[in-house]
């Protein structure tokens, strides 16, 4: 198997220690191993990620995940190219372990190492089975992040808006622990909504959908079903699906409206949507339904595996980013914009 063709990839941005190997071959990526050692259990009793125990997990899990992505991939330690790196943005503490793991193989592989970016990870990962069409819009919508991107091509980004509070999948979580429901409240949100029919009884907020600019918030509708909440003399199961429902649409809605209209303004040819929130079923689907609406207009989201944090992503945008073995100016940079 030739040499050039082999990126390991490394990804700790977060609560999940991923590596994949993916070959690169006329342009196509082919995912040889894709392993996530995920740590929700460990967070879910606190409903959140707790930055140092999340790096004491990932520095006890790097190893074995390395050794299982080799495994999968039935490739020798010497086969790999280089490696692709999470370096921002993400929470400081698990980005540095990923960083000290990384740096240490390539010394020992003397091989380079490519620092890359989550975002353009995520924006760029529907690259595993699809080609772009630029320009795009890209909607990168997660736990931790929510934005609106115009990608004129390959490294040619702009953030036209994002949320001035609480990310979509942070929303997501903190009104699911309102209502009751396990971490992480995306999921939890999508299965509890699914058992609700009818019109709903419930009328909450969508927050700057008719705002002139391109960005979001979504702290105002967290509040809004607190006080709703709190105002219900009877919570009952019926009423918990209703809500759940409410939000999960009034998240949909807000997301909906911004990103079609960006494609409308910018008259793109592709329209992306990526990150943990977009393997939310229901918004796939209404997303679906209107970019089919628009003549020309092609609409990306990855497969279910890589919507959520993956290394796969990484490899993808760190098949484009510069490699170096100037290890020691590798650092974290957890507010890295794209």
């Amino acid at each position: 198997m030739p040499k050039e063709n082999l990126i390991l990839a490394i990804e700790t941005s977060c609560d999940d220690t991923a590596m994949a190997v993916v070959r690169v071959k006329n342009g196509k990526f082919e995912i040889l191993s894709n392993i996530i050692s995920s740590q929700i259990k460990l967070h879910q009793k606190y409903g959140g990620v707790y930055p140092y125990l999340a790096k004491r997990e990932h520095e006890k899990n790097l190893s074995p995940v390395y050794q299982k992505a080799l495994k999968s991939a039935r490739i020798q330690a010497s086969d790999i190219s280089h490696i692709a790196l999470t370096i921002g943005p993400g929470l400081s503490p698990c980005l540095w372990a990923g960083i000290n793991f990384a740096v240490s193989l390539a010394k020992e592989l003397k091989i380079a190492i490519a620092p890359t970016n989550h975002i353009e990870g995520h924006l760029l990962s529907v690259l595993a089975k699809d080609d772009i069409e630029w320009p795009a819009v890209g909607l990168i919508v997660s736990g931790g992040h929510t934005q609106l991107i115009l990608a004129g091509g390959l490294g040619k980004y702009e953030i036209l808006g994002e949320t001035r509070d609480d990310a979509a999948g942070e929303c997501f979580d903190k009104t699911a622990r309102i209502m009751g429901l396990k971490y992480p409240g995306g999921p939890e949100i999508a299965q509890t909504a699914k058992d609700f029919k009818g019109k709903s009884k419930i009328e909450l907020p969508r927050p700057m959908i008719n705002s002139k600019d391109y960005d979001f918030s979504f702290s105002g509708l967290k509040t809004a079903t607190l006080n709703h909440f709190n105002n219900q003399k009877k919570v009952t199961k019926k009423y918990i699906a209703n809500l759940a429902f409410e939000v999960q649409q009034a998240i949909i809605d807000v997301l909906l409206k911004k990103t079609v209209r960006a494609a409308k303004d910018f008259g793109i040819k592709t329209v992306i949507v990526s990150g943990g929130v977009s393997a939310n079923m229901e918004l796939k689907k209404q997303f679906g339904r209107k970019i089919k609406e628009l003549r020309g207009v092609n609409l990306l989201v990855p497969e279910a595996k890589l919507c959520t944090d993956n290394a796969v992503m990484i490899a993808i945008a760190g098949h484009f980013s510069k490699k170096t073995k100037n290890y020691d100016k590798i650092k974290a940079q957890p507010n890295l914009r794209i």
